[in-house]
């Protein structure tokens, strides 16, 4: 595939718009350390995954997955965190992305594994500088343009919406009743990190369902578990959370399908070899 052709794949738009959001925070920002961890993120998911496929003896593919992970995983962390946390962040998501597979896709969004892995044992500071959580308000018009683009490309509408709809809802019934520092949850960064979740995660394709009615029931899961760990602990781990218990959910249904779908068929099997 020639570089022209990928640029119009939907990885190809993801990569563009997280390139544009990488050079738009930095410019904010007036700092280049984000520049720098993105690029360290990307090389070492982009190393790995060649690994792996070399291993696999697998047919070469653009890793452009490992580049998008790589670049969320950059967005995400705080520009100060050092490259070793980094890297191995980075490695924590591409390993899930290998080794916990079903049918040779991925269970869990890899990004959101490894962030996950590392807020719970690395202790990383993430600042989601990448969603432009601490610039001007007007710079979530960046999130919501290239998020539309995005979403409007792979047909997520019904998951994004489901997702971001439930959250807003249970956030501001949590901060009329007084539940933990919901009201803190739809403020600035911390709306600015859930819309950058919900388009650029929430949506990664290999993770989550195909399906309106799956997409939905998709968003409203991650949304109110997320919404639950977020009243209890706080932070913004909750995202991450959310959307491991929405994969899980997710995978478990796939195997479940499919299993029914075999036990189809070996049964018609056997009534065919008995007639």
């Amino acid at each position: 595939m020639t570089i022209k052709k990928w640029i119009k794949t939907p990885k190809g738009y993801v990569a563009i718009t997280l390139l544009a959001y990488l050079f738009i925070a930095s410019i904010g920002y007036k700092n280049i350390l984000g520049i720098k961890n993105a690029i360290v993120a990307v090389i070492v998911a982009v190393s790995i995954d060649i690994i792996f496929n070399i291993l696999g003896k697998r047919k070469w593919t653009m890793p452009d997955g490992a580049v998008i992970t790589g670049l969320i995983i950059g967005l995400i962390l705080s520009s100060t965190t050092p490259i070793g946390i980094i890297t191995i962040t980075t490695i924590l998501a591409i390993l899930s992305k290998h080794l916990l597979v079903y049918k040779k896709k991925p269970i869990f969004n890899p990004a959101a594994f490894g962030l996950l892995l590392s807020v719970l044992f690395l202790k990383t500071g993430q600042s989601w500088w990448g969603a432009f959580g601490d610039l001007s308000v007007w710079t979530i018009i960046f999130l919501l343009v290239g998020g539309y683009i995005i979403v409007n490309r792979i047909h997520k509408f019904p998951q994004v919406f489901t997702f971001l709809g439930t959250s807003f809802v249970l956030l501001a019934l949590m901060g009329h009743f007084h539940i933990g520092d919901a009201v803190d949850a739809l403020r600035p960064p911390f709306i600015n990190a859930t819309i950058f979740f919900g388009f650029f995660m929430l949506t990664d394709p290999p993770t989550s369902p195909a399906k309106d009615k799956e997409q939905v029931i998709f968003g409203f899961l991650t949304a109110v578990t997320g919404t639950i760990i977020y009243a209890a602990v706080g932070g913004l781990i909750y995202l991450f959370i959310g959307l491991c218990f929405g994969n899980l959910f997710t995978y478990l249904k796939k195997r479940s399908t499919s299993k029914r779908t075999v036990n189809r068929t070996g049964i018609t099997r056997t009534i065919r070899s008995g007639s």
